[in-house]
Formats: structure tokens, C-alpha cells, sequence
């Protein structure tokens, strides 16, 4: 074959290549056998390697991936990507709309689209050739991945059509199907290595990778739901449209709705429908489909207000409760522990959830061996819904707490008035662990590199006995233990002195007062503010603090007042540690407020939305009641939601929370 030749043949190849491309990803349809395309690309690809000058950008050759790159480099994203305001029912749609409709008159339709779980990505497009692909990031600013995505055979590396703009820019979501997903983990499980825990992780794992090659090998899908540029689209059903004309991967199941009758009967189908899919969704986008309408709304904080997700239900599964068993926390709590039988939930494999004590299992008749329904929104712990007590063969077994801890042997107690049974050793190893753990967490004193298994070999090898002597260690202490290198153990030391310098309410915090926890250490932090103070309080000043009970009040007073307490705290100063100016105000529009938080949040995380809250004087609880002013709705509420109903507790949502700060 001469020269000459041999560019047509490439340029050829290349489209015959694209045109197959075409057909399987945005119309579905399949012409030759997979044998065959693969035979057409690995002819291409010996003649691009033998005539390199003929090798191009959009060449599919070039899916294969590149040299593995040192870091990511940043994108600035030309329009920031917004969150999505949640509902959770059609009386929430029609709100949705209401308020909507008060902003801007108008004619509403809409169009809807299944809100796939995978990573949202931007894909630039410049003459038709794809110059950059990037991550959401943080929604202004995301990693260039270009490299990764130009290995997802869905997403085109040159558009199709005529009129194609100079610049075009678009969204859209990568995601890996189930089918892939169980045949890396059946591969993985033969190998005897850790299983994977959801597709969406190893999706946005694989195109955060610094080597292409292992995006090339995760075999993954795009779907592009949104153009960015203005070319001129009036609609948001044009814009799919548009989108398959331009050659990229629509999904199939989005579909035009001119009235919210529609779009219910859309919602109820795919709520229905969801499992069937070969891909992972947990709900519903729903899109004022008019544009000029869009551009009108806008966005309100983080969230666009022409669009909106509607989630699905939490999902439920059935398992067996194979064992109950009881762990011992760090201040003697017995908790039990309900064991289940593997089972995928939530897109999560889960085994085990709390049972919170024995009052709880004896109201829900919880037996070892009962076949249950259990339930995980989001992130949230798994909890048992319901005991399917008709399945029950007459061998399951009711449980107790034991009467002694199964850790030291110490007798166990339970104080009139609690629920919680206790282990009554206070130097049980189990208990001094679960202390120095919580101790060095994030919520105290955050020493990096401190896991709970070395926490555990220092205290075997009786380097430590309680939290106080990790200020005394040196590099020579750990160097002759197992798994610490030089390096390790200076790191470690490090770690350790770094930590001397403590906010306030995390100091509280970490000491593992019974009944104080993260909220009531600030609650401390903020009425007290100086260490001092606190330390020497009296029961009466205690009790007069919002949110301290008189249990709480006497379990304070005491810590204070013993002399075990007294000794741990000097050796603490002794070693260095410094507490931090307290960072808390008494003032602000939320002075003398408290506030609860319920559901999964989508614009902030809930440790952000409470630091707002404090910062103008609120006060953050874990329970209501009849002193709660106020509580924060995020997406599946849980028992706290009736609760409040009960109480007439006021409601926000995280938009209207949003507004008033």
C-alpha cells in the first residue's frame, strides 16, 4: 500500500470506526459483531503505528491510554455546577413549583430524567475535538482528567453533524453498569482480595486515577445530560436533542412531561422500575423545561432553582440476624449489636447494626435467628425496621445483656432511671482503649497516624495506661515495636507534639465525660469560656445551662471533683498541652436558640451547617423537645421529624436556614 493509500485507508478506518461507535452508544442499535469492530481498530492501530505522522487526537487508537501522568491538573469550570434542591413527594413537587411559579409567571412543562449515581464530568469541545475533560470538584473548580475520559468509548473524541459550534461545552455522567461492576468483584473475590463497594466508587475511583490504562480496563459508560454553551437551545428537550445529533450518549429513559400529572406517573414508573436498570439511580431530575424560564429563576445559594431531585425511598432488604453482640464503649456503655447475614443495601454491603439497648430489643422482640427488614438512607447506620415474625421457626432465641462484661468480667450494672447498662470496672481494657481512641480522634485531640491498633500495641506492651502518657513517648519507645520503621516513629512523635494545642471544646470533649459529647462540649466551651472557669463550677451553676439535665450536671461535677480526674488533667499540662482561645459566641441572630438536625443534607456537610449555626449564637442538639426552637430538615427525616410535628416545632429546610444566615 503506498502512502497516499494509506491515509484514506486511516481516514477511513477512523470513520468507519466512529460510525459503530455511533450506533451502539447513542442509538442502540449494533451492525457488525464485537470480533469485528475490534479487527477494524487493531488495523488502524498498526497503521498509525507504522505511519506516526497520520496519528491524530480523535483517533480511536487513542482510547487505549496514555503515559501515567505525575498529578491532575486544575480547571476553573466557565459556570459554577450548582447543587440540586431535594424533595421527596409529589405535595414537595408542587411546593416546588409554587414558589417557583411566585418568582416567574409563566407556561411550566418539564422534562425528566433518571438521576444517575456516577461523577458528574465537564467535556470540552473545540472545532468539534475533545481539548478537555474535568471533574465537578468542589462546583467552580475540578481536576483535568481528559487523559481517563478520552478511555470511555461513550463519549465521542470528535462530534458528529454540521453545524457544529467552535466551542462546545457539556456535562454528563460517568458511571459503571452492574454488569461490570460483579464481574470486578467476582474477579477480585477468586484473587481473595477486598471486595469493591458500589459501582459509583470505582467509577469515580477509575477516572482519578494517575495511569489511564486502569480507567481503559473499568470498561465505563457516560451519559451527557447538559449543554453548557448557547447555541441558541430553547428547551431542555432540545438540548437532548441536540445532544445525540452531536453524537454523544443520551439516556433512553428521560422523557418530556407538559404537566406535573405526567410528571408523577414518570416518578412512579422508574420508583418502580429502578432495579431493573444496569445502572445505579436513587432518583429523579425534574427540569423546567422552558430555558428562558431557567435563565429567569436562577439559582438561590448552591442550589438552581428550575430544577429540583426527587429522591426514591430509602431502600429495604431482608436478612437474618445470625448473633447479637455487645461491645463496651469508651465510658462502660454495653451497647448490643445485631449481626446480620451479609446483604446489599443502599449500594453498600452491611452486616451489623446497633440494637441501642435492651429496653429497645424487648419493644421490638428482636431474637437471634429472626428474619428482619432493614433499612440504610444514604449514609445513614443501618437500622432494623421490622421483624418478620410469621417466618419464625420456634429455634430463635431471645436475648439478654450479660451479667458480667465479656472483656474484663466485671460485674455489669444499670442505675435507676438509664437505659444503658454498664460495665462498673472503670480500668477495663476495653473501656481504656475505646477512651484513648476517642481521645486521639478528630474529635479530640486529631493525632494523625494513631489508629486503633497501635493504641492497642501500646497499651499491651505497657507503654501507655492512659491518654496522658502518649505525650511522654519517644522515637526510641517505638522503634523496636512491630510495623514501626524510623521514619514511622518519627512521624508519629511528631504527630503527637503537633496535637499540644487544642480548641477548647474539643478538650472537653476528648476527656470522655459520661453524658457529654461533641454538642455539650461546646455548650461548655461557650457558657464557661476559659478552663478554669469549668473546672470549678458547681452543680447549681451546671444545672442552670440549657441542655444540661441534672444527670448531666452531676456526672460534670463529679469528674471534676475526683482525684483520679484531677491527676490525669495535671499531667496533661505538665506534658505541654495547650487549650486555644474559645473560638464560640453568645451572641448572633441565633442567640438562645437551639436547633436539631434531621436527614441527609445536600448543600453542606452537617459539621458546616452547625458551625454556622453556632458562629451566630445557636446551640446544636442531638434530640427533641419542648426547648427545641427550631429543626433542620434534610432529605429521609427520620423519628425526629414526627417528634417535632408533635411538639409544633418550627421547620426549616436547608434553603430557608441558608437564607436567614
Amino acid at each position: 500500500m503506498v502512502e497516499k493509500e494509506v491515509k484514506v485507508r486511516i481516514n477511513k478506518l477512523k470513520r468507519e470506526i466512529e460510525h459503530h461507535r455511533y450506533l451502539y452508544h447513542v442509538k442502540d442499535e449494533q451492525e457488525i459483531s464485537d470480533a469485528a469492530l475490534d479487527s477494524l481498530k487493531h488495523e488502524l492501530f498498526e497503521l498509525e503505528e507504522k505511519y506516526p505522522k497520520y496519528l491524530t487526537a480523535d483517533s480511536p487508537t487513542q482510547r487505549v491510554g496514555g503515559k501515567p501522568l505525575v498529578k491532575f491538573n486544575k480547571v476553573t469550570h466557565s459556570t459554577p455546577i450548582l447543587s440540586l434542591e431535594d424533595v421527596f413527594n409529589m405535595e414537595e413537587v408542587d411546593k416546588w413549583l409554587t414558589k417557583n411559579k411566585r418568582i416567574v409567571d409563566g407556561k411550566y412543562d418539564f422534562f425528566c430524567e433518571l438521576k444517575l449515581d456516577g461523577l458528574t464530568v465537564v467535556l470540552t469541545y473545540e472545532n468539534g475535538i475533545l481539548v478537555r475533560g474535568a471533574t465537578r470538584g468542589d462546583g467552580k473548580i475540578g481536576e483535568d482528567v481528559t487523559q481517563n475520559l478520552k478511555t470511555i468509548e461513550a463519549i465521542p473524541l470528535k462530534l458528529e453533524g454540521k453545524n457544529i459550534p467552535k466551542i462546545l461545552e457539556v456535562r454528563g455522567e460517568v458511571v459503571m453498569t452492574k454488569k461490570v461492576f460483579n464481574k470486578i468483584n467476582n474477579q477480585l473475590k477468586k484473587k481473595g482480595d477486598k471486595l469493591y463497594a458500589n459501582p459509583r466508587n470505582v467509577a469515580a475511583g477509575s477516572i482519578r486515577q494517575l495511569d489511564s490504562k486502569v480507567a481503559a480496563s473499568r470498561k465505563l459508560d457516560c451519559f451527557v445530560y447538559e449543554i453548557i454553551t448557547d447555541i441558541g437551545q430553547k428547551t431542555h428537550q432540545e438540548v437532548h436533542e441536540l445532544l445525540k445529533e452531536f453524537g454523544f450518549k443520551t439516556n433512553p429513559n428521560c422523557k418530556y412531561c407538559k404537566s406535573l400529572d405526567e410528571v408523577a406517573k414518570y416518578l412512579k414508573k422508574w420508583q418502580n422500575k429502578r432495579d431493573k436498570l444496569d445502572y445505579q439511580t436513587d432518583g429523579t431530575v425534574i427540569v423546567i423545561n422552558n430555558i428562558l424560564l431557567q435563565k429567569k429563576l436562577g439559582h438561590i445559594g448552591k442550589a438552581e432553582r428550575w430544577m429540583s431531585a426527587y429522591k426514591f425511598p430509602a431502600e429495604q432488604a431482608t436478612t437474618k440476624v445470625e448473633d447479637i453482640i455487645v461491645q463496651v464503649g469508651r465510658t462502660g456503655t454495653l451497647t448490643p449489636v445485631a449481626v446480620f447475614k451479609p446483604v446489599q443495601i443502599a449500594g453498600s454491603i452491611v452486616s451489623r447494626a446497633t440494637l441501642h439497648n435492651q429496653d429497645e430489643i424487648d419493644r421490638e422482640d428482636i431474637r437471634i435467628g429472626d428474619t428482619v427488614i432493614i433499612q440504610k438512607a444514604g449514609d445513614i447506620i443501618p437500622d432494623i425496621v421490622k421483624v418478620l415474625k410469621n417466618l419464625r421457626t420456634g429455634k430463635e432465641k431471645k436475648f439478654k445483656i450479660p451479667k458480667t462484661c465479656s472483656i474484663c468480667g466485671s460485674k455489669v450494672i444499670k442505675k435507676e432511671g438509664e437505659v444503658n447498662h454498664f460495665c462498673s470496672n472503670n480500668k477495663c481494657f476495653a473501656q481504656e482503649k475505646e477512651k484513648i481512641n476517642y481521645f486521639v480522634s478528630k474529635k479530640g485531640f486529631y493525632i494523625e497516624g494513631l489508629g486503633p491498633k497501635i493504641v492497642e500495641q501500646l497499651i499491651s506492651v505497657g507503654l501507655i495506661q492512659d491518654a496522658s502518657d502518649l505525650f511522654k513517648l519517644t522515637e526510641g519507645d517505638l522503634k523496636p515495636l512491630e510495623r514501626f520503621a524510623d521514619k514511622s516513629a518519627v512521624n508519629l512523635i511528631k504527630s503527637i507534639s503537633n496535637s499540644k494545642e487544642i480548641d477548647f471544646n474539643k478538650f472537653i470533649n476528648s476527656l470522655g465525660i459520661r453524658h457529654v459529647g461533641e454538642e455539650t462540649a461546646i455548650t461548655l466551651a461557650k457558657h464557661f469560656k476559659t478552663f478554669s472557669n469549668l473546672k470549678k463550677t458547681s452543680i447549681e451553676e451546671l444545672n442552670a445551662i440549657r441542655d444540661i439535665g441534672e444527670v448531666v450536671a452531676e456526672s460534670i461535677y463529679n469528674y471534676f471533683n475526683e482525684k483520679e480526674s484531677l491527676e490525669f488533667l495535671n499531667k496533661l499540662f505538665e506534658s505541654g498541652v495547650v487549650i486555644k482561645k474559645n473560638k464560640y459566641v453568645n451572641e448572633g441572630k441565633f442567640k438562645g436558640k437551639a436547633f436539631v438536625l434531621t436527614g441527609t443534607l445536600s448543600q453542606l456537610t452537617r459539621d458546616e451547617v452547625k458551625e454556622k449555626i453556632r458562629n451566630e449564637g445557636g446551640e446544636i442538639s442531638s434530640s427533641v423537645s419542648k426547648k427545641t426552637d427550631y429543626l433542620v430538615l434534610g432529605s429521609d427525616p427520620g423519628s425526629k421529624y414526627g417528634k417535632a410535628k408533635k411538639l409544633n416545632i418550627s421547620m426549616l429546610s436547608e434553603e430557608e436556614l441558608l437564607k436567614i444566615l
